[in-house]
């Protein structure tokens, strides 16, 4: 079968032409790479600003636990951290020179990650929201596109016992979208990536991860689940959002993450849900629905892509690498600081964002989804979108 996308992107992306990239040329103004007119992310969470005060500390490390992550692409070769990177797919954790890489025949999902959290500022392509610290790859995603419960949690214990300082989980652990603690098996999932995400937080690393793409309410009384077991045969399953949770982004300290498209609203495909989200930041929408001011020409978001390439992907996965960039620029100066320090510092930081009310985001005139709670903290923003320059000044 083909496995649902674990991932919580949105698909494919193409690389940028040898014409597109040309017609960039001569667009960045000074101090910026060649790219980043492109990249309306970074103002968007003033990390154009912060960039001014500080690009981060390269003592700091951001773990990508994802597909795997090409260390020899220019954007990410400068601060790739390769003492805490592995290929953990197996459950144990191997650290051969470059078994961290995707294959080319594997998601470029890592790579593209990794350069919008840790991008160099170095002239070439685009800039990362932290293009001083260093980025690691922890690749659990194994050749069929499946993240299971036994590589999930080598990555973290990896991360833990590496002395990373954040970590990114762009992704849902298969095959179930949500694990519902009524079923001992699915009950069993959850707590040993519970366990391990909490190693991981004790031993100092913030966990980032991404809300997911299916346009869910978490805080919903039920939601009707159509894609698990995606590894053998799916089926129409009704859940308790209240039993069931989608891991690990909904495990307890980890920092859930909503998405954000060009104009500053949720972005249509983004779960949501009071109490549930923490904060939101950029992950792209539809260019039709969330449209950039010029020079971007994109809704989405870019990045780079394995072979020394660069293109636009969307999702919550690409929401989660600019707060995990936040993170790691206020651990920056503060290389003691807890997990719940930081994470404290994270959402005080945010610029709060009242609901969106009415939110029709197609504009057909039907409400898409609905928000509650107040400006401070709400089901679409939680505590606001993460903000790059108060990570650099406060």
């Amino acid at each position: 079968p083909r496995p649902a996308q674990s991932t919580t992107d949105l698909g494919a992306p193409k690389a940028l032409t040898a014409a597109q990239l040309a017609a960039t040329a001569g667009q960045a103004t000074a101090g910026q790479d060649p790219l980043e007119p492109l990249q309306w992310d970074l103002p968007a969470i003033k990390a154009d600003k912060a960039h001014e005060k500080s690009l981060g500390s390269s003592k700091v490390t951001v773990a990508v636990i994802d597909t795997g992550v090409d260390d020899t692409h220019p954007d990410i070769a400068p601060n790739f951290d390769r003492g805490a990177s592995a290929n953990c797919v197996s459950g144990k954790p191997d650290t051969t020179d470059g078994s961290w890489r995707p294959s080319a025949s594997e998601s470029p999902h890592g790579t593209h990650v990794a350069g919008e959290i840790a991008g160099a500022k170095n002239g070439v392509g685009i800039t990362g929201v932290a293009p001083g610290v260093k980025v690691s790859g922890i690749k659990v995603g194994n050749p069929d596109g499946f993240f299971y419960t036994e590589a999930v949690v080598c990555g973290f214990v990896f991360a833990a016992e590496h002395g990373v300082d954040v970590t990114n989980n762009s992704y849902y652990t298969d095959p179930w979208y949500f694990n519902c603690t009524d079923d001992p098996d699915q009950k069993a999932l959850v707590k040993a990536v519970a366990r391990a995400s909490q190693y991981a937080e004790k031993k100092g690393a913030v966990n980032v991860a991404a809300a997911g793409n299916e346009n869910y309410d978490f805080a919903s009384d039920e939601i009707t689940d159509p894609s698990s077991p995606n590894d053998t045969t799916p089926g129409d399953r009704v859940v308790d959002p209240s039993k069931c949770f989608d891991i690990p982004t909904q495990l307890p300290g980890v920092v859930t993450t909503a998405a954000t498209g060009a104009k500053g609203l949720k972005s249509s495909f983004s779960n949501y849900g009071q109490g549930i989200i923490d904060i939101a930041a950029p992950g792209g929408d539809s260019t039709a629905y969330q449209t950039p001011a010029p020079p971007a020409t994109s809704g989405l978001i870019l990045g780079p892509l394995p072979g020394g390439k660069w293109g636009y992907m969307a999702g919550t996965s690409m929401a989660s690498p600019h707060v995990a960039g936040v993170a790691a620029l206020i651990k920056s100066p503060h290389p003691h600081a807890s997990a719940a320090a930081v994470k404290a510092l994270l959402y005080a930081q945010a610029d709060a964002t009242p609901c969106t009310d009415p939110y029709d985001i197609d504009g057909d005139g039907k409400v898409d989804a609905v928000c509650e709670g107040g400006k401070n903290r709400n089901g679409f923003y939680g505590h606001g979108i993460a903000d790059a320059l108060d990570a650099v000044t406060k």
